[in-house]
């Protein structure tokens, strides 16, 4: 299968919250990766992780602004026991500097792999959470936690596995507190926050 760009696109605009370091090398192509922070317009700041090719990162020009990264958002299942289980990146295709303003797009189509979860928030908002499988080539798949807020939730929690979803919305880092081994640590969940989503009809 060909790539798809349509199927898993993020567009984002930040700055560089460290340098780049060493993660791993797949295909005799050796890969780094770096944070870069998002703000939202309420203030409150995203950091995202960033993977790409070294081949990317020395071709990469000086310049004023911000760093505006294209690419795709992908998931890797951690099995060392060590740090979050499902890791969250965006895997750069394009790095340029010049932006003048953050940006943090994405836009999603896939199929639904675990029923979606309506709940209700303390403050009595309505969320949904949703598991995503996006397709990526050579048969892999990337699946992808997302949210849903509102009448958006209450329309989603109808759906069920299996079901093609297209959504747009932007990646969120969020801050929540685990007991291991009766200690409190702080750990970090990627979602995609959900502006709109639809259902997708069936293929004939």
């Amino acid at each position: 299968m060909e790539y798809l760009p349509e199927t898993n696109l993020v567009e984002l605009c930040g700055s560089v919250a460290g340098k780049p370091c060493f993660s791993h090398v797949s295909r005799e192509v050796e890969f780094f990766t770096f944070p870069l922070e998002v703000s939202r317009l309420s203030g409150t700041v995203d950091r995202i992780n960033i993977i790409a090719r070294r081949e990317l990162l020395d071709s990469l020009e000086a310049g004023e602004g911000m760093l505006c990264v294209s690419g795709e958002l992908r998931s890797f299942n951690n099995r060392s026991g060590t740090g979050n289980r499902l890791v969250i990146t965006v895997y750069a295709r394009e790095l340029r500097f010049g932006g003048a303003e953050d940006r943090n797009a994405v836009r999603l189509r896939g199929t639904l792999c675990k029923k979606p979860n309506l709940r209700v928030t303390p403050m009595g908002r309505d969320i949904c959470d949703m598991m995503l499988a996006v397709s990526r080539r050579y048969g892999r798949s990337d699946y992808l936690p997302c949210i849903a807020w509102g009448m958006r939730a209450r329309e989603a929690a109808l759906w069920d596995v299996g079901d093609g979803v297209e959504l747009e919305g932007r990646i969120q880092s969020r801050q929540y507190i685990k007991t291991v081994d009766g200690q409190p640590v702080e750990k970090t969940a990627f979602e995609v926050s959900v502006t709109d989503i639809r259902k997708l009809e069936p293929e004939n």
